[in-house]
């Protein structure tokens, strides 16, 4: 059911959240509080420290919807529709296109004949809203917005993702932007690829657009079905259109017992505009954290980050990561203190004492992984894309996959010990990484996972048949195209088929 109008002044004062409307007066009570405590003891510099061991506090659940069905059954095909007022989705577009923020915009929205009113959208993404426009006029890629330096999403220009620190990356799978998929959209108005690799955006096209939607934004302490948010997924980039490549990802990374987001394809509608087949994927929030073993603290690496050491200033690092749960209870000190020994320890040090730190053999899945998957846009790619997983328990950290919509977009035959490059030139780095594949003492912890994951993988047919029944869900759904679905299917298909001839002989796999 569409949101009722609204005059001006009031559809203004709804912009602002609603928790932010109910204690205005505690909030600005606090304001000055701060301010005295700003001019009072501004040279004193607060450090960070733990100060419980409960890390999964989070904002309180006072309602959540069952829904008629498992959104994240990814076997059958989901219905998602959202309404707004175009009125409000055109100042919101303004705002991006002047100023790079990323507005919440006020929407319904039906998931699977559940209607869940008042839920919070915004434009998701940095490189993929780059090519945005309106009107025919570029407005992503301004200052401060998509590619600026406060983003947090995806790779950011002027990181150190566009060669920064470390150089090329050991093991990770070269980028071919014109073997990436990047097929013409579906009809009616679906996603083209862009220059240098980018997905041509129209916002005359919000069907087609990257969504992040909050179920709590405007809503205090709902969620659905535990979600406090769920993200759209574009078409383009490394998958086509239908953004397979991604979906057979976190397909066989969840059958090997990896941490991945769950996933489905859902027919989306947007106001009266022409349905799109859409993957819509989980959010990594503090019901995904719920999901990690044991009790920890999860955190969000930016784009902007470059895993360097900074100091002891917690505020030096709000551009490296951003804390997910615990927060109230726990803080990012654990973090600082990884990223710094990673950057001072000594050959001899990181090789004797990176299991203190480390979950190792976990963290030689995860970079077989991107390898095998040919994920250039990992931790150490432009995107930053990951999570660290602090074990309150065990005090160690494991690193969580996130963002595979790039994969199966680099060469079949790279090797497992074989650097990757983006577009032909270095992607990236992280000093954790490179210093662990560097290293002679995590070879055979390297090679060892690198050659169980393969045999997972490719040999029987995981990942083929992933594909199949993956493009047979979409093949179900209301406006997807069947002539660009039969294309990027044929494309993937043939790349697994390649990679898993190519490394079938590799003398990693077939050490015994």
């Amino acid at each position: 059911m569409p949101v009722s109008p609204a005059g001006p002044g009031r559809r203004l004062l709804r912009r602002i959240p609603v928790r932010v409307r109910h204690y205005w007066r505690l909030l600005a009570g606090c304001l000055a509080f701060l301010v005295v405590l700003t001019v009072g003891f501004s040279t004193v510099r607060v450090q960070p420290y733990v100060t419980s061991d409960g890390g999964r506090a989070g904002d309180e659940v006072t309602r959540n919807l069952a829904g008629t069905r498992d959104l994240f059954d990814p076997t059958v095909a989901h219905s998602i529709a959202l309404t707004f007022r175009d009125a409000d989705y055109e100042r919101m577009v303004d705002t991006f296109a002047k100023e790079g923020e990323k507005e919440y915009l006020e929407a319904d929205l039906t998931i699977d004949g559940t209607t869940v009113p008042s839920v919070g959208i915004r434009l998701k993404g940095n490189s993929t809203l780059a090519g945005l426009t309106r009107d025919g006029e570029v407005i992503g890629g301004r200052p401060g917005g998509p590619g600026g330096p406060t983003d947090g999403e995806g790779p950011a220009r002027g990181a150190p993702g566009a060669g920064g620190p470390g150089g090329t990356r050991p093991g990770v799978g070269a980028a071919d932007p014109g073997a990436a998929g990047n097929q013409p959209g579906a009809a009616g108005g679906a996603a083209r690829p862009g220059g240098g690799g980018r997905t041509t955006l129209k916002a005359e096209e919000p069907e087609t657009l990257p969504w992040l939607v909050r179920f709590d934004e405007f809503v205090a302490g709902r969620r659905y079905q535990g979600h406090r948010e769920i993200a759209v997924r574009v078409g383009g980039m490394g998958g086509g259109s239908t953004v397979l490549n991604e979906a057979v990802s976190l397909r066989v990374l969840a059958e090997a017992g990896e941490a991945a987001p769950e996933y489905a394809y859902s027919r989306f509608v947007v106001n009266d505009r022409p349905a799109t087949a859409r993957l819509v994927i989980e959010h990594p929030d503090s019901t995904f954290a719920d999901g990690l073993d044991g009790d920890g603290v999860l955190y969000k690496s930016l784009a902007t980050g470059s895993f360097t050491d900074q100091g002891d200033d917690p505020t030096e690092y709000q551009d490296d990561f951003s804390q997910v749960t615990g927060r109230g209870d726990q803080d990012l000190q654990p973090v600082i203190d990884l990223v710094r020994w990673v950057a001072d320890s000594s050959d001899a040090e990181f090789d004797a004492q990176l299991a203190d730190h480390v979950d190792v053999n976990s963290f030689a899945r995860y970079l077989a992984w991107q390898n095998l998957l040919l994920n250039f846009d990992d931790m150490s790619g432009p995107g930053r894309n990951y999570y660290l997983w602090y074990d309150l328990t065990t005090k160690k950290f494991t690193v969580v996959g996130w963002d595979y919509n790039l994969t199966f977009s680099g060469s079949a035959d790279q090797g497992p010990h074989d650097a990757g490059r983006m577009g032909g030139g270095p992607g990236g780095g992280h000093r954790l990484k490179e210093r662990f594949l560097a290293s002679a003492a995590f070879t055979n912890a390297y090679e060892q996972a690198y050659r169980e994951l393969y045999r997972q993988v490719y040999p029987d047919a995981t990942a083929l048949t992933a594909l199949d029944d993956l493009a047979g869900v979409v093949s179900t759904i209301e406006g997807h195209h069947a002539q660009s679905l039969a294309t990027e299917a044929e494309r993937l298909r043939t790349l697994i088929r390649e990679r898993t001839s190519s490394l079938a002989t590799h003398e990693v796999v077939t050490k015994a």
